[in-house]
């Protein structure tokens, strides 16, 4: 690769993604805002829209440009582990099913899922670098970014179902209307996807080292306080 284009694009990709991030949460927030996300009555389509668009988004793009996929293997592991400790929010699913907002069969399952993940994410991090080079680690920490996964997309079934269901079944389909409403409605459109693509990210970051491994190579990607070597953005 030419020394200038690796040089100056990092730069220009931080400025893309941060151009994104921005983009998606104001889009996002106007319509948390102005009610786009309220069910009346049915299914949460656009918030399920919402929450799945960017995941598709970004997969079609890191499948046809090589250099989305090189910048995404590169972005430092501890970050994308350590946003995650924003989780322990989840505890807000908890008080409001406390006070009644919230039923249960959603409220306990995403809150204290949210949490496990978000008090353990400074552990995980520790770890992260380690799992690059260490099978049994890259495993414990494959775990972990798997159990987030899921506990993200159990909380959006569980979500949808108690929004659609008959009351009796799972409890409270109208309280759910407060999932689509400003602000909370911010969580299963911004937040999920993101967090999501985060876990994402950091699992195909371990597949390669992994593969790397397998082949005899080094590729953990260097801290971010030190230079990136050139087999840390292999693909």
């Amino acid at each position: 690769m030419d020394a200038s284009i690796r040089h100056h694009s990092p730069a220009r990709a931080q400025d893309w993604t941060t151009a994104v991030l921005v983009l998606w949460f104001t889009a996002a927030l106007c319509g948390s805002a102005y009610g786009v996300f309220q069910a009346a009555g049915g299914p949460p389509v656009m918030i399920g829209a919402a929450a799945a668009l960017p995941l598709v988004a970004l997969a079609l793009a890191a499948a046809g440009l090589p250099a989305l996929r090189r910048h995404l293997l590169a972005v430092d592991p501890r970050a994308l582990v350590l946003v995650h400790i924003t989780r322990v929010g989840g505890m807000t699913f908890l008080i409001l099913h406390r006070h009644a907002l919230l039923p249960a069969a959603f409220a306990l399952s995403a809150g204290w899922g949210d949490v496990f993940i978000g008090a353990t994410a400074p552990l995980v991090a520790a770890a992260t670098f380690g799992a690059f080079t260490r099978a049994t680690t890259r495993r414990w920490v494959v775990a972990w970014h798997l159990l987030g996964l899921l506990d993200l997309v159990t909380a959006v079934g569980l979500a949808v179902l108690t929004s659609t269901l008959p009351a009796h079944v799972l409890g409270g389909a109208e309280a759910m209307r407060l999932m689509g409403g400003f602000p909370l409605s911010l969580i299963p459109t911004f937040f999920v996807p993101l967090l999501a693509i985060l876990h994402a990210i950091s699992l195909a970051q371990l597949r390669a080292a992994a593969t790397a491994a397998a082949t005899g190579r080094t590729n953990a990607p260097a801290p971010a306080d030190q230079p990136e070597p050139a087999a840390a953005v292999a693909v």
